[in-house]
């Protein structure tokens, strides 16, 4: 039994950590806080504040410091569409992007990172080069890609984990694609796991200052996200864009912000073309 000298121990240590997370959760509601810096965006709209000022912002996908997500059913277009949008982070835009927009901040300047956990090394390769090829480069040097098909949910985790606070100490991390979100758990429809999961983006989207676009599969026959960690995704995340198959225009799919907690972008599609290269 604890006598009365470690209880009194504990409880004082549990009281100065209880002070530090105080210190890091208080808000004085009189600061000013800027609006997150957005990473990437989708047209622009008029926007007029208390004061009668108007101005022309971007209709953000996702700014830095918060996380977005994108689902379909299996073999709708979630990767083509997530080339898209790492191509338009990485140069700004192209010929292919349309709308789409990205502000990286410099000429290849903050880290583009890309985690693959499904496919085999020779399709991961693939996909990784299409946002180079759109762009009409042949390297990158702060792009870095990671082919996870071989580890299981706790070591994806704590790989991820590696890379973005060990390997690269948390700096000028700019964007980060999780291809295959489900598979950072054992069982997506287990709570604790899918918490522990949902946890994870959210501090490292906090701690990194960085914006996070995972891609998890649709519910067959349904327009919500598979699993109870799908659920949890929708409750916390910045944006849930949702792909399907554009039931006019065959080949092409249709991309909706289904939730977002800024301005929705106007819903659009995209196709393939012969090159296999999303437009």
């Amino acid at each position: 039994m604890m006598n009365k000298k470690s209880l009194k121990v504990d409880k004082d240590a549990k009281r100065l950590m209880m002070q530090f997370l105080e210190q890091d959760a208080y808000l004085d509601v009189s600061e000013i806080i800027e609006y997150p810096p957005v990473a990437i965006s989708c047209g622009y709209y008029n926007d007029t504040d208390h004061n009668g000022k108007t101005s022309i912002l971007p209709i953000p996908i996702g700014t830095y410091g918060n996380f977005s997500f994108i689902h379909a059913e299996s073999k709708v277009g979630k990767s083509f569409f997530t080339s898209l949008l790492t191509s338009a982070f990485q140069g700004g835009k192209n010929k292919y992007t349309g709308k789409i927009k990205g502000f990286r901040g410099g000429e290849y300047g903050k880290k583009i990172i890309h985690f693959d956990t499904e496919q085999s090394r020779f399709h991961c390769q693939k996909v990784f080069r299409r946002p180079l090829t759109m762009n009409g480069i042949e390297e990158d040097n702060e792009y870095y890609t990671y082919a996870l098909r071989n580890m299981d949910a706790a070591e994806r985790v704590d790989f991820i984990d590696y890379i973005l606070t060990d390997k690269f100490n948390s700096e000028d991390i700019g964007l980060v694609i999780i291809d295959g979100i489900a598979d950072l758990l054992y069982d997506f429809n287990n709570i604790e796991q899918s918490q522990a999961v949902i946890q994870k983006l959210m501090t490292w989207t906090d701690d990194l200052k960085c914006h996070i676009i995972t891609v998890i599969h649709s519910n067959n026959g349904s327009d919500k996200p598979a699993g109870t960690l799908g659920s949890f995704l929708e409750k916390k995340t910045e944006t849930q864009i949702k792909l399907e198959k554009n039931s006019i225009n065959q080949g092409w799919v249709t991309v909706e912000c289904k939730r977002g907690r800024n301005r929705n972008f106007e819903t659009f599609s995209f196709s393939v073309d012969d090159k296999g290269l999303p437009e």
